[in-house]
């Protein structure tokens, strides 16, 4: 590593140490969840609903995919997907229950339970989810090999790039304790290079994979769709100008407006209008019943 004047580091006289040890007061907003290792912290058995699939969840981008997914199956006709969100809090800790680690040592929503198995199947990690049940159901996965490799390559594509828009970019520029312009300017750059990346692709393209509709585009969506949408990390959307990647703004418009996108946006949110908060999903019922306009704000139903 070259070495640079402390004077010139940020915070001023910052000097890298030889080897870095934990500050648990150091992370910003995320200080009392985040932590340099795994394993559970507290006993706690997951709850386990009437219906073969068990996701365990909350709705950010990455759970999102997967109750998108799981709508879509549904609005198909296929019946072994219903399937019961639970809510997973991770600003409180949830994540790091003894039953969730079971299901995801890595302690990252979301994860799925399949009981329809001869033993329960564990699957963890959004995109493993959605080719999970994608080969389950033989949907939204192209059958032509064109088309099919192709829609990999962008789910692969997406779960490579979306730690550099949230993890990067949402982390530096709504969330972390300091703004600081190098690191809001390195990854500001980045996320508009992936939306380039996009807009060019979707200039000759409907969807990801070419004309047909796919898991590429669920996990593409809740993540840069939202940020097309300017609902994501504030008032970002101005800030990288994402109305000037025109495509990408056709594509998420179209999107936007399949019914089954739209329930799956509500399952396990916390944040925006009650109307559209589902804290949790036992039941297609539920959309019309259980919203947090109808319970109560502070009410979280249980099956």
């Amino acid at each position: 590593m070259t070495e640079k004047s402390p004077a010139d580091n940020f915070p001023a006289g910052y000097e890298v140490p030889k080897v870095w040890t934990w500050d648990k007061t150091n992370g910003g907003e995320f200080a009392s969840i985040n932590r340099p290792i795994a394993g559970p912290t507290h006993d706690r058995e997951l709850p386990v609903g009437k219906h073969p699939l068990q996701l365990y969840s909350l709705g950010t981008p990455n759970g999102v995919k997967v109750t998108i997914m799981l709508e879509e199956l549904l609005a198909l006709g296929h019946k072994g997907a219903e399937y019961d969100a639970w809510l997973i809090r991770i600003g409180d800790g949830d994540q790091f229950g003894s039953g969730f680690v079971d299901v995801n040592p890595n302690s990252k929503i979301p994860a799925l339970m399949d009981r329809s198995t001869p033993e329960p199947t564990r699957v963890f990690e959004s995109g493993s989810i959605l080719l999970y049940l994608a080969n389950k159901f033989d949907a939204f996965l192209p059958k032509d090999h064109k088309a099919r490799t192709e829609a990999l390559n962008w789910l692969f594509w997406q779960m490579g790039s979306a730690p550099y828009l949230g993890g990067g970019f949402g982390h530096f520029y709504a969330y972390a304790p300091m703004q600081i312009q190098y690191a809001i300017d390195r990854f500001a750059m980045e996320v508009k290079r992936q939306l380039d990346v996009l807009d060019r692709h979707l200039a000759d393209n409907r969807y990801m994979a070419g004309s047909e509709y796919s898991i590429a585009d669920i996990a593409i969506w809740p993540w840069y769709g939202n940020l097309a949408l300017g609902k994501q990390y504030g008032d970002s959307g101005t800030f990288l100008d994402v109305q000037s990647y025109r495509h990408v703004q056709r594509w998420t418009a179209e999107i936007a407006k399949r019914p089954a996108v739209k329930r799956g946006r509500m399952v396990n949110r916390l944040s925006g209008e009650p109307s559209e908060q589902l804290h949790e999903r036992h039941d297609a019922s539920d959309f019309e019943t259980k919203t947090q306009d109808k319970i109560g704000q502070d009410q979280t139903v249980r099956a």
